[in-house]
């Protein structure tokens, strides 16, 4: 990535370029120093921004659920059953496919528990209504709806991951596919309530 030329820097700025990073070249590829120089500043300077990267990392993470939950939210205005649900599906899966660095880099690992963090807290919780929404419009509620919720997940956050990184290489829709894989989840699901 281009040294950037200097200009006016905030979070706000060093947030966008460490996302710019994370979709062009991955996961790996973030480090303070690489930020600093997309920037055009020197390492320390970050220090006055993020607490390190421990705390970039920390506040990309409230950046991708709130992202996530804003998509999330969006696509459910106005729709109600499969509607909803293949809506719900779409929005996911267009979110992964348009922030793949970001989206992958901040899911959890089954190491330690991260410390708690008030705002990314708040936002999962968004998404998580808008999950159990689209659950409850299929009739699913309670521990139904949560089976249903990782359920949903797991099968978009497994395309769209799949997608992303080249793992369909046969010339069939990938849209068809996932339409009709979709639409075979929300009709099980509906099967078991």
């Amino acid at each position: 990535m281009a040294r950037k030329t200097r200009t006016r820097l905030d979070k706000n700025a060093v947030l966008q370029a460490a996302v710019e990073i994370l979709n062009a070249e991955g996961v790996q590829a973030l480090t303070l120093s690489h930020l600093a120089d997309t920037l055009g500043i020197q390492t320390p300077s970050l220090y006055n921004h993020v607490d390190g990267l421990g705390g970039l990392q920390q506040e990309l993470a409230v950046l991708n659920a709130r992202l996530l939950a804003d998509h999330l939210s969006e696509a459910a205005i106005g729709r109600s059953g499969t509607d909803l649900f293949m809506e719900a599906a779409q929005a996911f899966r267009n979110y992964v496919k348009t922030h793949p660095g970001l989206y992958l880099s901040t899911l959890r690992s089954s190491g330690a528990q991260p410390v708690p963090d008030e705002a990314l807290q708040r936002e999962e919780e968004r998404t998580l209504k808008v999950g159990l929404a689209v659950m409850s419009s299929l009739g699913l509620q309670g521990e139904e709806a949560i089976h249903g919720l990782r359920a949903f997940r797991s099968v978009v956050h497994g395309f769209a991951t799949l997608e992303v990184a080249g793992g369909f290489g046969l010339p069939q829709d990938c849209d068809e596919s996932f339409r009709r894989l979709v639409s075979a989840l929300a009709a099980g699901l509906q099967q078991i309530k």
